[in-house]
C-alpha cells in the first residue's frame, strides 16, 4: 500500500463531495470538479473525510495517484491553484485583450494566446508579470507551460518567459570565452 494512499482526505466545511459509481465530484465555493475513479480503486466518504482503498493489491501503483488527484479536486474547489510567470527581455511585455493575451516577445509580430474557459490571467500594471489561476491544477499547470514555451528563457541574457521561482543558469558569451583563449 501507498503511505500517501493511506492518507485520509480531509472535507473543508464549504466543500461537499458525492460519488457516483466511478465518479467523483466535488463542489466548493470556486466551482465544481469531477475525476473519474479507475476500476482498481475505491472511494468512501465517511465524516467529512474521504478514504481511498485498493480493490485489488496489485493496484498499488494507482492508489498514489488516486488519493492527489483527489486532493487536487478538494483544494482546488477550495482554494484554487496559481502560477505566476514574468517576462524578462527589453521591450517584452503582455497585454489582455477580451479572452485573448497579446505578448510582444521581441518578434516581427505580436503573439497571441487564447486563453482557455476556466482560465484567469491577470496582467500587472509594469505588464512583465503575469498570475494564472483556476480551480483545475492541471489545466493552470498547462496554460503556464504553454505560454512560458512561446518563448523560453535563454542562458546567455536571460531574455524570455519564466516561472516565478526559475532560476536561469547563465552562460558566458564568445567575448568571455575567447578571451581566456587569447592570453595563451
Amino acid at each position: 500500500m501507498s503511505r500517501i494512499g493511506k492518507k485520509p482526505i480531509n472535507l473543508p466545511d464549504k466543500v461537499e463531495a458525492k460519488i457516483d459509481g466511478s465518479t467523483i465530484r466535488v463542489r466548493g465555493p470556486r466551482g465544481e470538479l469531477s475525476w473519474d475513479i479507475p476500476s482498481l480503486i475505491g472511494v468512501e466518504l465517511k465524516d467529512k473525510q474521504l478514504l481511498i482503498t485498493l480493490k485489488r493489491t496489485n493496484a498499488s501503483s494507482l492508489h498514489g495517484m488516486a488519493r492527489a488527484r483527489i486532493a487536487n479536486l478538494v483544494e482546488g474547489v477550495d482554494k484554487g491553484f496559481k502560477k505566476d510567470l514574468e517576462i524578462h527581455g527589453l521591450g517584452f511585455k503582455a497585454n489582455l485583450q477580451g479572452q485573448k493575451l497579446m505578448l510582444n516577445l521581441g518578434f516581427s509580430h505580436p503573439v497571441e494566446f487564447a486563453i482557455p474557459p476556466d482560465i484567469n490571467i491577470e496582467v500587472d500594471k509594469k505588464a512583465t508579470k503575469l498570475s494564472i489561476s483556476g480551480i483545475n491544477k492541471d489545466s493552470v499547470g498547462e496554460t503556464a507551460a504553454q505560454i512560458r514555451s512561446l518563448r523560453k528563457p535563454e542562458p546567455y541574457k536571460g531574455k524570455g518567459i519564466r516561472y516565478a521561482d526559475e532560476r536561469v543558469r547563465r552562460k558566458a558569451g564568445k567575448t568571455a570565452a575567447g578571451a581566456g583563449a587569447a592570453k595563451k
